[in-house]
């Protein structure tokens, strides 16, 4: 029990900005021990967008401005840690050049056009896809799907994807044993399969899995690897294309 209250709280240190008090940080706390727990903190993130979703919606808001309220509350409580991934990925992958220059845009914490663009394309697909889910019992199923699904794809690419630097977040958690990757998948789709019904959980699982060979494709090419950004990156694209997917099929 004690591995597994370090995993989570690892877990959560990594993929939230709870308040939390953890005297190490997560990449020296065995995060790659730790990745069964994503799938696990995606349910409570995405909970928590549920809950808020609900409360507007309850309220007399409509499905676009409950959506809306819904995505903030999880970009609030994960502290924006993937889409600045995204964003970052976007900037380095848009600009010219050799890998090393690619990898130095993408540690600059400001953001080009690229950047700027995927992140509100990003909230445009969240939040309508959200939206188009007018039953708001679907809507809060979505959101829980959509973020244990994505962060059980992220342990997936950490595993599949070798690192692209020496030296970063990335690198210094290393490749996640498979075990623990093992059991991120099967929570993972364990959760898409509760929520969505099988078929849509099916579809939606295939999708994610194009979705990341695309992704492991690109980034082999760009950069020659996975970075903690692209990690971000593939968070961002499982969530929309799972919430996608359900605004399709449900």
């Amino acid at each position: 029990m004690g591995g597994i209250t370090t995993d989570i709280r690892t877990g959560l240190a990594f993929c939230t900005r709870l308040p939390l008090r953890f005297g190490e940080s997560p990449a020296e706390a065995s995060l790659a021990q730790a990745v069964w727990t994503f799938p696990v903190i995606g349910v409570l993130v995405g909970a928590f967008g549920a809950l808020v979703y609900w409360l507007g919606y309850w309220a007399g808001s409509s499905s676009f401005v409950a959506a809306t309220l819904a995505v903030t509350a999880t970009v609030l409580v994960t502290g924006c840690l993937h889409e600045d991934g995204l964003a970052d990925t976007a900037d380095g992958f848009g600009a010219g050049g050799a890998k090393e220059r690619k990898l130095e845009i993408m540690r600059d914490s400001r953001s080009g056009a690229y950047g700027v663009v995927a992140l509100l394309l990003s909230i445009l697909l969240r939040v309508g896809a959200i939206a188009s889910l007018v039953d708001p019992g679907l809507a809060v199923a979505a959101l829980i799907a959509a973020h244990a699904g994505a962060r059980a794809a992220m342990a997936m690419f950490m595993a599949a994807v070798p690192q692209a630097r020496q030296d970063g977040l990335s690198a210094s958690v290393g490749s996640p044993p498979s075990g623990s990757v093992f059991a991120a998948v099967l929570l993972g789709l364990a959760v898409l399969v509760t929520c969505l019904g099988f078929s849509t959980a099916l579809v939606a699982t295939l999708l994610v899995a194009v979705g990341l060979w695309l992704m492991a494709r690109l980034c082999l090419k760009q950069i020659g690897g996975q970075t903690g950004d692209v990690i971000g990156a593939v968070e961002q694209v499982s969530e929309i294309v799972i919430l996608l997917t359900a605004s399709a099929l449900l």
